[in-house]
């Protein structure tokens, strides 16, 4: 058996990798979530808005982020759908506008009612400029914005009326995969302008970087797909379906993490065997020695 460990085929290890992704997408994991403080304080920044507030959404992602990131944006957006607030739609990435629009087709449109664009809602899409895009955005949106996404100006759009900049928003919400992303919102937004609050969902990688931020700049975090599991299992509970059950979009989270922790265990496993089975030769081989010797 030692032998056959310590020469096992890198195919093999392929293969048990390819099933344990696998099995628990063709057989979804019955996992319960225990929501974490940062979730339930994302989810009370949200929730404890007066309805009609104004929330600035800022997609800071690309596709290949999506499948982190994704999730937390659907649960997100549904959140402040049925909570009624007005939203304004912005991205720092420039394939951020167009998942930008495909989420709120999927989500705000189809799953939240009395949503009218330019009424309570509005996509000002793509600046390039990177973190320049915040600078200006903050002091004088209509130097950086003159139109929305689809070109009518920003004066002809009832809900822009009155918006000189970004300052009046009651919360900022970045869903972000790097630089420019959340942390780029908090010191060129949040710091000088601490009126508004910030809820970030950001990758596991990019997480990391924003705890020092907690809680003076940024009022909750959902971190990688984790953070967007404990999301949806809040705002499921408290909003959910017209059957009383959890919307199919705001269950994907929850699918994503039992491959994710199948996959994990595997890993563990097999560093631990690994570990076991060059301890054990190491031990013979030194048997072996002082056989040798002893022989001589």
């Amino acid at each position: 058996m030692l032998q056959y460990l310590s020469t096992l085929d890198r195919r093999v290890v392929f293969l048990l990798m390819g099933l344990a992704v696998a099995i628990p997408i063709l057989f979804p994991l019955p996992l319960s979530y225990k929501p974490s403080v940062l979730a339930q304080q994302a989810f009370d920044a949200i929730e404890t808005l007066p309805p009609g507030s104004n929330v600035v959404f800022s997609f800071d992602y690309d596709p290949a982020a999506s499948g982190e990131l994704q999730p937390m944006a659907n649960a997100l957006m549904y959140h402040c759908g049925q909570r009624k607030h007005n939203l304004y739609f912005m991205a720092l990435w420039a394939p951020g506008a167009a998942i930008c629009s495909d989420t709120i087709d999927g989500i705000l449109l189809k799953r939240c009612e009395g949503y009218e664009y330019g009424q309570n809602y509005v996509e000002l899409g793509y600046q390039a400029g990177l973190a320049g895009v915040i600078k200006i955005a903050v002091t004088d949106l209509r130097q950086q914005f003159k139109t929305d996404k689809y070109g009518t100006p920003l004066d002809q759009i009832p809900m822009m009326k009155g918006i000189q900049n970004l300052q009046p928003m009651d919360l900022l919400v970045s869903v972000s995969a790097g630089d420019p992303g959340s942390k780029e919102w908090v010191q060129l937004f949040v710091t000088p302008f601490p009126a508004t609050k910030m809820v970030t969902g950001t990758t596991g990688v990019q997480s990391v970087s924003l705890y020092t931020y907690i809680p003076n700049q940024i009022d909750g975090m959902l971190g990688a797909i984790k953070g967007a599991a404990e999301y949806e299992t809040i705002v499921n509970a408290k909003y959910p379906g017209p059957d009383g059950k959890p919307l199919p979009e705001l269950q994907e989270g929850q699918r994503r993490m039992g491959p994710q922790l199948t996959a994990h265990l595997l890993m563990v496993t097999l560093i631990a065997v690994g570990n076991v089975v060059y301890f054990m030769q190491r031990k013979a081989s030194r048997r072996s020695g002082h056989a040798r010797g002893a022989a001589r």
